[in-house]
């Protein structure tokens, strides 16, 4: 689950950076099955050129990384019973490349061939009345799982395969990210330098706003039904993407069953770690990241964290101290990330 950032004022004017009032571009709409929010900022910008390369842009990766679209680059690959070896574009290479390096440096927590499982488990079309998987069906679909032994990426020659012709992909944990990415690109070659562009709660900040002030982006609080601030952070140059199972879970027989899926056991995290965030360079690796830490939980995801000098933000729930009670814990690098905020 995405959740939705909050925009909030900084208290501090740290100086304007242009000669004159500056032009802000408001531009928003829906993709990747979510919505989209860009601001820019800047002088003599022209807002219908810049909606027409923004547009293109996301439909350019929409076309190429869209699960919900069955005549995308990765559905196509995904329905093809083929094993071969299949040209794959450089957008689609850089992607999966990025999404390997996360799987090899959480052992295989973070995978994007998680479908089976996702669809397994009823993640979201699921209606109360129906059973907990069995575990027959889990191994199952467990054998379908395993980006490392299921598919074979050859970047340079930009070249796909799968060992298994049932094997699909899905990018729903990093796509919008790069989609986001893709979007500042467009922005900084119409010669937009102050911008920020947010897809499905997770964004990238450049710059400074109107105001000639830091973007300060609010952390939400942990609480389904409620829009409230555990924390605000300054961004600047930088992806920022949140995760979290409060929102995006079912009970059954007095189980709670979170939508983030251990591919290890085919089965819902069990631990109480129920938000993260995570910044980095871009949102692409925000985002894969901030999947991967939440499938981790705070105590596993601390020690990768740390190791990696990744800049991470846990909330977990306190069991010892009621409903609404939760623990907070961060990473060495967020708190760098911090400064003096």
């Amino acid at each position: 689950m995405r959740l939705t950032p909050v925009l909030a004022l900084a208290t501090l004017v740290s100086g304007c950076l242009f000669d004159k009032e500056p032009e802000v571009v408001r531009l928003s709409g829906e993709t990747m099955g979510t919505t989209f929010n860009v601001t820019a900022i800047g002088e003599d910008l022209d807002e219908t050129a810049l909606a027409t390369a923004i547009e293109g842009t996301l439909a350019e990766v929409n076309a190429k990384m869209s699960n919900w679209d069955p005549n995308s680059e990765v559905s196509t690959f995904s329905a093809s019973n083929s094993t071969d070896p299949m040209p794959i574009s450089g957008e689609f290479a850089l992607v999966m490349t990025a999404a390997n390096e996360v799987h090899q440096k959480t052992d295989g927590t973070f995978d994007v061939t998680l479908g089976p499982l996702i669809e397994l488990w009823g993640f979201g079309p699921r209606t109360p009345e129906d059973p907990v998987p069995a575990d027959a069906d889990i191994q199952a679909a467990l054998s379908s799982v395993g980006q490392d032994k299921l598919l074979t990426l050859d970047p340079e020659a930009k070249t796909l395969a799968k060992s298994n012709a049932s094997v699909g992909i899905n990018l729903s944990a990093i796509a919008k990210g790069y989609g986001i990415d893709a979007v500042a690109e467009t922005l900084r070659d119409a010669g937009v330098d102050d911008y920020l562009v947010e897809i499905g709660g997770d964004l990238v900040a450049k710059g400074q706003n109107d105001k000639g002030e830091d973007w300060r982006i609010g952390i939400e609080k942990p609480e389904a039904g409620a829009q409230s601030l555990q924390l605000i952070v300054s961004l600047d140059d930088q992806g920022m993407a949140s995760s979290g199972d409060y929102k995006n879970f079912f009970e059954q027989d007095g189980v709670r069953y979170s939508h983030i899926l251990d591919p290890k056991t085919g089965r819902p995290i069990t631990h109480h770690t129920t938000s993260v965030t995570v910044l980095a360079d871009n949102a692409m690796m925000a985002d894969a990241w901030a999947t991967a830490m939440l499938a981790l939980g705070q105590e596993k995801g601390l020690e990768l964290a740390e190791q990696h000098k990744l800049a991470v933000y846990f909330i977990s729930r306190d069991v010892t101290g009621g409903e609404d009670a939760y623990i907070t814990v961060h990473s060495t690098a967020f708190k760098d990330a911090l400064g003096t905020n």
